[in-house]
């Protein structure tokens, strides 16, 4: 059972609610986006967290939800929509989760609750670290930063994966009754049974406009890599053609086989991510972003941002999330 755990708030500082949150510590002022650390209960093995949308309702009011306010966190989030209907905002996206489908929430993503309502399902919080390293690269594709938020598994699996999650649930709960060796095994082994099911029966859901990962040629799969290592740096596909050791052509046509979209399109799709998530913090200016994604000057960027957003930076943290469609 997953039990509230409030800490003092710092001398001249403010006091967030997101101490009382399972599995989550905060680490910056509440006038950020704060990020979130993972803090199970006392005497719970660490890295993985078991709950459920209605426990967490129950023990923590109105809070996140009353007023929503945006964050990220250093682990993974995964919660299965059993009755209700979930909206859950992901990287300023409003995402609506339904019976049988999964939101999964990935460590670094700027996220924001809604009002749960009568929302009903396992709630399952875990680092990524909880995961063995031969699982973990058999699911890199779903852990990746692009992968899709909302999942809808096939549904011949839909009872499955619910009833292991509920399995997994159960175990959480059982502290005590088993050695805890025993019990941590099981929960981990629970958990990547879970994932690697879903990661292999869960197309994107419709209307998420996100690629089935499982579906990315090698090609792409490296570019993806390489990506996420150097696009502070290098903004052009002659640049990671090189990198790769293949020509233009065939990278863009291994980014357009996998997800609709030329090669150009994915660079520019993750500085504009990592310039949404870095303006939600108010000590990053557009100049400070500029220079961090390696943009010539405040003004280019500034152009760039609005090409892609309709807003200037200065106006972007006024707005409000995105429906998904």
């Amino acid at each position: 059972m997953v039990v509230s755990k409030r800490h003092s708030p710092v001398p001249g500082r403010r006091s967030s609610p997101a101490a009382s949150q399972p599995g989550f510590l905060t680490r910056t002022e509440a006038a950020d986006v704060p990020l979130y650390g993972f803090q199970p209960p006392v005497g719970t093995p660490y890295g993985l967290e078991v709950t459920t949308l209605e426990d967490f309702t129950a023990h923590h009011d109105d809070w996140p939800w009353n007023p929503p306010l945006p964050g990220r966190a250093t682990f993974h989030y995964l919660i299965l929509v059993t009755e209700g209907v979930l909206r859950h905002d992901v990287d300023h996206i409003t995402r609506t989760v339904t019976p049988g489908q999964w939101l999964w929430v990935r460590a670094g993503h700027v996220q924001c609750w809604h009002d749960p309502g009568t929302a009903r399902g396992p709630f399952i919080l875990f680092e990524p670290e909880a995961l063995r390293p031969d699982t973990a690269r058999l699911l890199a594709p779903l852990t990746a930063h692009d992968a899709p938020a909302v999942l809808a598994p096939h549904p011949d699996d839909v009872p499955w994966l619910e009833q292991t999650a509920f399995q997994l649930l159960d175990e959480h709960r059982a502290l005590g009754r088993r050695p805890l060796p025993v019990h941590h095994a099981l929960r981990c082994s629970l958990l990547e049974t879970l994932l690697l099911r879903l990661a292999h029966s869960a197309p994107p859901a419709p209307g998420t406009g996100s690629p089935d990962n499982t579906t990315r040629r090698p090609t792409y799969e490296r570019f993806l890599d390489a990506l996420e290592l150097n696009f502070r740096e290098l903004h052009h596909v002659e640049d990671y053609a090189r990198l790769l050791g293949c020509s233009v052509r065939t990278l863009s046509r291994a980014a357009r086989a996998a997800t609709g979209k030329g090669a150009r399109e994915v660079i520019d799709e993750r500085r504009l991510l990592e310039a949404r998530r870095l303006l939600d913090h108010a000590q990053w200016t557009a100049h400070a972003v500029a220079t961090h994604l390696g943009f010539t000057d405040a003004a280019n960027f500034g152009r760039f941002f609005r090409h892609h957003t309709g807003f200037t930076p200065a106006t972007y943290p006024t707005r409000q999330a995105t429906p998904d469609t």
